[in-house]
């Protein structure tokens, strides 16, 4: 095997470090549900696609590096892809914590259901959300921009110039407000409704204590619960999956 040989691989294999941590945590492939080999497939193949367009950038990288260098440009471009992925993943993180949150506001947080995107039991309305949304990502093709993404990362992220914890950390902790912002937002019309339907119930169980009022008013509240999601699901979803769009394109 040549250098110039050798020095193609270690790129591609760099490349595949990049695309592989990514694809890991990634939002709609790193559900337990897709299988660890499908993922696998996936990022080599993603990584061997996109070599020819990124293999001349990576070469200096490599060119001559020793070993101790070549292993720790791999570390930092593994945690480099995980870190990408993982701030496309807060979104339905963030979607699937306030799930939890909008069934129990309407009453249908002791419906336990299948997890989705963990292990842990969640409601089945949480997990109908994240579903409905990780569809909608490849539905509307946005998985595309993950890619486009993941290529324009190496103009911001150069393999020489390996990002640093405090950079991460504050990537981490800005995406997080920003995410959690949106999805409060778009969220809010249930905890509205939650807020004003147990002031409700408080005032009538003062009224008429020997009422009981939790067993009589239960039904009406999820009832009503169904018909404000009925209402707002389609904004509910064009919000949260316009805000994922835009994050791709300018994050």
């Amino acid at each position: 095997m040549s250098a110039l040989t050798a020095d193609v691989v270690l790129a591609a294999f760099l490349i595949f470090c990049r695309i592989g941590g990514c694809m890991m945590v990634a939002p709609g492939l790193s559900s337990p549900r897709v299988p660890n080999q499908v993922r696998l497939f996936l990022a080599l193949a993603l990584s061997l696609a996109l070599t020819p367009m990124l293999v001349d950038d990576m070469m200096p990288a490599v060119a001559g590096a020793d070993p101790a260098l070549i292993l720790e440009r791999i570390v930092f471009e593994t945690f480099t892809g995980v870190l990408i992925g993982f701030l496309g993943r807060l979104f339905l993180l963030a979607l699937q914590t306030f799930g939890i949150v909008i069934a129990q506001s309407i009453g249908f947080g002791a419906l336990p259901g299948v997890p989705y995107d963990g292990e842990d039991a969640a409601p089945t309305l949480s997990s109908v959300l994240t579903v409905a949304a990780t569809a909608m990502i490849f539905i509307t093709d946005l998985h595309w921009e993950l890619i486009r993404g993941l290529v324009a990362s190496y103009a911001a992220m150069p393999v020489d110039q390996p990002i640093t914890a405090r950079f991460a950390l504050m990537a981490y902790g800005d995406q997080i407000a920003a995410v959690f912002a949106i999805v409060l937002r778009i969220s809010s019309p249930f905890i509205i409704y939650s807020m004003l339907i147990n002031l409700a119930m408080g005032l009538v169980n003062k009224l008429t204590p020997t009422l009981p009022v939790y067993f009589v008013l239960t039904p009406v509240v999820m009832a009503g619960g169904m018909i404000l999601l009925m209402l707002t699901y389609q904004e509910f979803m064009t919000a949260f999956i316009s805000a994922f769009g835009d994050w791709l394109v300018s994050g």
